[in-house]
């Protein structure tokens, strides 16, 4: 079941387990206007086909301790794929990175870290991440403040595209 093969059905299931990931089926189908059985059975199908990965609690980073995040900007020396395979499977490895991108320019890969202080960042940049090896560069930008941190894809965009070409 590829995107585009979705109906609008499948769209308002994801959007709504998007935005509440706990929410029954009973409430989910309500929602929808069906019946929970056909509703239950649409969502199995969306896991399966990979379009529902996991279901998540957005954690209160601040309230938990974590008080510093920083996005690290990688260079790599070498950006043969062996080595982007091998950078990113460190990253995987390094619990202050939250998230691992690879980019196209200047910049190899950007990380989001989330630190208790900026002591423990410190420590784990100039310990590990600067000493990785293929590492040539790294530039961090400490987070000031979140303006928005919204999860998922934006399905009123979607929605409008399925009504534009339908």
């Amino acid at each position: 079941m590829a995107a585009g093969k979705i109906d609008a059905i499948d769209r308002k299931i994801l959007a709504e387990l998007q935005s509440d990931g706990r929410m029954t089926n009973v409430e989910l189908s309500k929602r929808l206007g069906i019946s929970a059985p056909p509703c239950l059975r649409r969502v199995r199908a969306l896991e399966e086909e990979g379009l529902i990965e996991g279901y998540h609690a957005r954690v209160n980073a601040r309230a938990l301790g974590f008080e510093v995040t920083v996005f690290a900007m990688v260079g790599l020396s070498s950006q043969a794929e062996a080595d982007l395979r091998a950078f990113e499977e460190r990253a995987r490895a390094w619990p202050l990175v939250r998230e691992c991108h690879m980019l196209n320019g200047e910049i190899d890969f950007l990380l989001k870290c989330v630190a208790p202080d900026l002591s423990s960042f410190q420590s784990f940049l100039t310990g590990e991440l600067t000493a990785a090896a293929n590492v040539a560069s790294v530039k961090t930008s400490l987070v000031i403040r979140g303006a928005k941190a919204e999860p998922g894809v934006p399905f009123e965009i979607l929605e409008a595209r399925a009504a534009a070409e339908g």
